[in-house]
């Protein structure tokens, strides 16, 4: 898990601080200084990986990073929509179901949160074993993110597990 920078409260999409805008409805949200932020329930869905990707797909396309114009564009919207798979199947499979995506971006980067009630801490399989199968979400997270960790709120049930995607250049 990173430990790069810490995360408070107002710097996170999905735990705004007193100044974090409130959701308008569709579950968009621009904050001032030009973070916007969607949201999208998942609670009691069923096909969340495909309808997270597809909800992602949106964001990217409202936000300017598809259609990609060249290779860099391109395969950074790639490993967006990789990564929400990957936290998404990830809270599936070893969290009880997600709870929710967020996805928040600066212009500069874009971060995606996936908002479960598991107890346990995510983290890349050590050692990595390439040829075996499953076990390589969070190692795929890990080396397509510039950061990633996990949120948790005193008192509260759950945790945000979160990636931060670097902006195309």
């Amino acid at each position: 898990m990173s430990t790069t920078r810490p995360q408070l409260p107002d710097d996170r999409p999905g735990q705004g601080g007193p100044d974090a805008p409130a959701p308008v409805p569709g579950g968009v949200s621009a904050a001032p200084g030009g973070r916007q932020t969607r949201r999208l329930s998942l609670v009691g869905e069923s096909g969340v990986v495909p309808m997270a990707r597809d909800f992602a797909r949106q964001a990217l396309h409202a936000w300017g990073w598809t259609p990609a114009e060249g290779a860099d564009r391109k395969a950074a919207a790639e490993d967006v929509l990789l990564v929400v798979s990957e936290l998404v199947t990830n809270a599936c499979l070893h969290a009880e179901g997600p709870e929710e995506l967020v996805l928040g971006t600066d212009g500069k980067t874009l971060r995606i949160e996936v908002a479960d009630l598991g107890a346990g801490e995510p983290e890349p399989r050590r050692p990595h074993q390439a040829g075996r199968p499953g076990g390589h979400g969070m190692f795929i997270v890990q080396r397509l993110s510039v950061d990633w960790g996990v949120a948790r709120t005193e008192g509260v049930a759950g945790k945000r597990v979160w990636a931060e995607v670097a902006a195309p250049a």
